[in-house]
């Protein structure tokens, strides 16, 4: 590594000396090495021009009216940032006495009158650069210690929200795991020993089919938290709220300008579900031109945003649902059969609540605690036989979803 060239050019300098012989002496012979000069000839003056502005190196006479050298140099040392500035004292008597108080008092070498231009050219300029090479170091250590510090505090920021992350996910796993899939009958019971197959089948596409208000999204959410790809994002798409000209901006993104209001670039939902789940509600209203990109994607892994010509990669798990008939749908051509049958590698066909009404007992029961609760009730509200029987004997059109709001 190259040593930093440090310069003493325009270097500030005080000289404190009541002979005014000696200042213009020394004043003469640094003002020709390009340094700024200040003079005092008394201690108190000199304190007065340390406050108004700090000086780079000190020239201090031991003797001088009022108080000495050095006792003006201990309060100079003690003022802010003056710690690290450089005093030469100026002496004409060369006893050890002298010099070692100086040393004492926060001097750093001394000068013998009478001056030795060279002498004083050579210290001047030696402790010049060893002071501006001292404060540069200093910068740069508290640069550093500002960057440790900043580290620190960003590591202890991404460890909280780390701890923040996984209980969120915790919380999640609890709500949208298995505790969350409320059933006892055989139906259910099938379901959730597929749904615990599926966790362990990470790259297996899905489809979810069933009426709506069943419970579709519930059974691919207990399938993503389950897996192993429940610490990357779930992202849930409703194919039928999305009007069909965005829908493929929607999926894949676009650059700005692509297409009229693109005004910024924007990622798609395949990019924000990378190493996670995308879940494609209503698979079955899909627009027919829409369905050849995704089964591109499906098959290669890759994608264009609107208006790219880069290809990004896909790392995405795909659980589509609808509750349309896919033969019907397919025989009528409004859904490709090769798209269907890369969609259904697996499929789980959700009953209605009326054909397993052995559960409603026990939604009707959940739905009472999780409203009690959240309605902030110190008890649980009890649900009566009479009403389960009769809620046991409707038909719910609308499955889950009718039983939840009624209990609401």
């Amino acid at each position: 590594m190259n040593e930093p060239i440090i310069t003493t050019q325009g270097a500030r300098i005080l000289i404190v000396d009541d002979v005014a012989a000696n200042l213009r002496i020394l004043s003469d012979a640094l003002e020709s090495q390009g340094y700024r000069i200040q003079a005092a000839m008394d201690g108190e003056k000199a304190l007065k021009l340390v406050a108004s502005g700090a000086p780079e190196l000190i020239l201090m006479d031991v003797m001088m009216p009022g108080i000495d050298g050095y006792e003006t140099c201990r309060r100079i040392k003690q003022m802010p940032g003056m710690e690290h500035v450089p005093v030469l004292f100026i002496t004409a008597r060369s006893e050890s006495e002298d010099v070692v108080k100086g040393f004492e008092a926060g001097g750093i070498d001394y000068l013998s009158k009478p001056f030795s231009e060279e002498e004083v050219h050579a210290r001047v300029a030696t402790h010049l650069r060893v002071g501006r090479l001292t404060r540069a170091l200093k910068e740069r250590n508290d640069q550093l210690e500002r960057a440790i510090a900043d580290r620190k505090t960003a590591e202890h920021a991404t460890a909280r929200l780390t701890r923040q992350l996984e209980i969120l996910a915790e919380e999640d796993a609890d709500r949208w795991g298995f505790a969350g899939i409320i059933g006892q009958s055989d139906r259910m019971l099938s379901i959730l020993k597929q749904v615990q197959l599926l966790q362990s089948s990470e790259r297996t596409s899905v489809l979810v089919t069933g009426e709506s208000g069943t419970g579709k999204e519930m059974i691919a959410r207990a399938i993503h938290h389950g897996g192993v790809r429940s610490n990357g994002p779930f992202i849930a798409m409703n194919c039928s709220a999305i009007p069909s000209e965005l829908v493929e901006s929607t999926l894949f993104g676009h650059l700005k300008g692509s297409f009229t209001g693109a005004s910024t670039d924007k990622q798609g939902l395949f990019e924000l579900a990378h190493q996670g789940t995308l879940f494609l509600d209503e698979i079955g209203e899909m627009p027919l031109d829409l369905q050849a990109k995704l089964l591109r994607v499906l098959e290669s892994g890759t994608f264009s945003p609107v208006g790219a010509t880069v290809e990004h990669t896909s790392d995405v798990r795909i659980i589509a649902a609808t509750n349309v008939d896919f033969e019907q749908r397919i025989q009528e051509g409004g859904f490709r059969e090769d798209l269907y049958y890369r969609l259904a590698r697996f499929v789980i066909q959700l009953p209605p609540l009326r054909e397993r009404s052995e559960d409603i007992p026990l939604l009707a029961t959940h739905f009472a605690e999780h409203f009690s609760s959240e309605l902030g009730h110190r008890s649980i509200i009890p649900v009566s036989v009479q009403a389960l029987e009769r809620l046991k004997a409707h038909t719910f059109p609308g499955n889950i979803r009718e039983l939840k709001n009624i209990m609401k």
